[in-house]
């Protein structure tokens, strides 16, 4: 895990105790309307984040998890919950940032990028010399971010001198996608995608879901915090606790995921998709099962 400190972000609580901290009092909050939906998630949604969650953790062949962006913080908040008191700490990793197109940055807003990838653990010099892989995952429609980050970091490992031949080997993608029809003539966003191809084989991947809930992820799940873009990275008031009507039905649908994934019932069917999935033969892979399994 990066030591380098994390530079303010939108604040978020803290709801489980993995990794050793402790879960954070959330206090009073505003009730939602009357009638108005508490976001309290169904068991179709619990289900079917657990089958895309297993999935994501088997084809990142065990690496560490970064998740970019906001849409997978419902995914996040599951894994908090299962892995609270596993053995597997300092794993699971936020980058809160929307990068969508770095085209109108400024050198500051570059350097401010390169400080949120420093205190995830993808410096250079990190990650040059970390044990394990550390796997990248968002919900991918063109993967646009995908692009902008892995670009951006690759000019800094270049000016940094640090070994792309080891780098490499250290760095993963994991989209999620929205399922489309089979067809041979069907393309896939990494096929477009130059960089794709500096990585080794397997390293880009996807998990594709229903279109329905990929749109909810994506587009219409209740979220703890503001959209984070570029022009907002220097935003004194970044971290500054939000108390609004949304926040609540948000943090209601987030610690129901929590309390979700600590259960015997999410746990087992997390070991039970993965040990479906090709990669659940990596060594990795079987003794992340093994902690989740408890």
């Amino acid at each position: 895990m990066s030591t380098s400190p994390t530079p303010p972000q939108p604040y978020r609580w803290t709801l489980s105790s993995y990794g050793g901290g402790r879960p954070d009092r959330t206090g009073v909050l505003p009730e939602p309307p009357a009638r108005a939906d508490d976001g309290t998630p169904g068991e179709w949604y619990v289900d079917e984040l657990t089958a895309c969650t297993a999935k994501v953790l088997a084809r990142a062949g065990g690496a560490d998890l970064c998740f970019l962006g906001r849409s997978l913080d419902g995914m996040y908040d599951l894994l908090t919950g299962a892995l609270e008191y596993a053995s597997w700490p300092g794993r699971l990793h936020r980058l809160p940032v929307s990068c969508l197109d770095d085209e109108a940055w400024t050198p500051a807003v570059r350097r401010r990028f390169r400080e949120h990838l420093a205190a995830v653990g993808l410096e250079p010099s990190a990650l040059a010399r970390r044990k394990r892989p550390i796997a990248l995952v968002d919900v991918v429609f063109w993967g646009r971010s995908f692009s902008t980050l892995h670009r951006n970091l690759a000019a800094w490992i270049e000016e940094s001198r640090e070994p792309w031949p080891v780098i490499r080997r250290k760095l993963r993608y994991v989209g999620v996608t929205s399922r489309g029809k089979p067809s041979p003539k069907h393309e896939r966003w990494q096929q477009s995608e130059a960089w794709v191809r500096s990585l080794p084989a397997g390293h880009v991947v996807n998990v594709s879901i229903d279109s329905g809930m990929w749109g909810v992820m994506a587009d219409h799940e209740p979220k703890l915090t503001r959209s984070f873009p570029h022009w907002l990275w220097h935003d004194i008031e970044a971290p500054v606790v939000e108390r609004h009507a949304k926040v609540a039905p948000a943090l209601n649908r987030a610690k129901a995921l929590v309390a979700a994934g600590r259960t015997h019932e999410v746990r087992d069917e997390l070991v039970r998709l993965m040990a479906r999935e090709p990669g659940f033969a990596d060594r990795e892979v079987r003794a992340l099962a093994g902690a989740i399994r408890g």
